[in-house]
């Protein structure tokens, strides 16, 4: 019976290793041959866009946190990545270690997953990208690479896939019907904490920008907080165009425009990781998973700061008592 299933469909998975297969190489070719995206001095540096991450990871945010905090570590770390990438890419294509490459897949799109799943403007593009990569892994170490493959040269193909096939059906059958339901359980409770999308509202953290204030203090005339940005598009930064100090009473003490911000001097901000707060032509631009510490000089006492970003919205924060 397994050799006639064999011999009936030997490609079963030949489409699906191609696509995932171009889908991991793709990632290489892009960073590598098209552009070089693995320049830390270069506009599109993947390591920015992997701070990007940073802001609502699942499980993994302190190590991701530790990379984007280490920019050496990082760059090795993403050269390391994108090779890994490029090598299992190629090899599903020409299916050569199939089953093998086919468990590294699974663990590079968990990694995407926890890591951005929860990233996506228009539809979930991380998230799907995440668990269809781990089903379609999962699936192909079942199916194994097929007759049109590196892997279905061995002259002793046929037997060696009867035999693998032999002990799935019997041995294996259980613990492969139980990743089955776990890899689905994983998909439906990713996709309700990233947006909310089994049971009760949807949302979506892509769209707006959203800024976390604290460690906000004064000492004597000088006036210091870390700020954030959380949420919003990956692909472009928030402008913020006002910073507002108020006193207890409301009352406005100083107020920054976006002039002012355009032209803050490189000492007032002090970055945390590889994505950079910086002045930009007509406000203050910061991208998605950075952070770093303002500072400002106020002769006042002051007892909240409002940020105001281009688009209308605005923050605040209160002095701590």
């Amino acid at each position: 019976m397994n050799k006639t299933i064999i011999n009936a469909f030997p490609n079963a998975g030949l489409a699906l290793r191609l696509v995932i297969g171009w889908t991991y190489f793709s990632a290489f070719w892009r960073r590598l041959i098209l552009e070089n995206k693995l320049d830390p001095e270069v506009s599109g540096y993947i390591g920015e866009k992997f701070n990007h991450f940073l802001p609502n990871a699942l499980f993994i945010k302190p190590l991701i946190e530790y990379l984007v905090s280490n920019p050496e570590i990082l760059l090795t770390k993403m050269w390391i990545f994108t090779i890994v990438e490029g090598v299992v890419g190629l090899f599903l294509m020409i299916g050569f270690k199939t089953r093998i490459n086919s468990l590294i897949v699974m663990s590079l799109a968990l990694g995407i997953l926890l890591g951005s799943g929860w990233i996506g403007t228009t539809c979930l593009d991380e998230w799907q990208i995440g668990v269809l990569g781990i089903a379609g892994g999962f699936t192909l170490f079942q199916l194994g690479g097929g007759k049109i493959s590196i892997d279905g040269l061995s002259k002793n193909f046929v037997l060696n896939e009867t035999r693998f096939n032999d002990k799935l059906n019997l041995k294996f059958y259980t613990p492969f019907l139980v990743i089955s339901f776990l890899i689905f359980g994983l998909t439906l409770y990713t996709n309700q904490v990233f947006h909310g999308g089994v049971y009760g509202e949807l949302y979506n953290k892509s769209v707006k920008p959203k800024l976390e204030i604290t460690n906000l203090k004064q000492e004597k005339n000088k006036v210091s907080f870390d700020v954030m940005r959380i949420e919003g598009a990956d692909v472009y930064g928030s402008f913020l165009i006002g910073i507002d100090f108020l006193d207890k009473n409301g009352n406005t003490i100083k107020s920054l425009s976006m002039e002012d911000l355009s032209n803050l001097n490189k000492e007032q901000i002090q970055n945390y990781y590889v994505a950079k707060i910086k002045p930009h032509k007509h406000s203050l631009l910061l991208p998605l998973g950075a952070k770093a510490n303002l500072s400002f000089e106020i002769d006042q006492s002051i007892h909240e700061i409002v940020l105001t970003d281009i688009s209308g919205i605005t923050w605040k924060a209160k002095m701590q008592e």
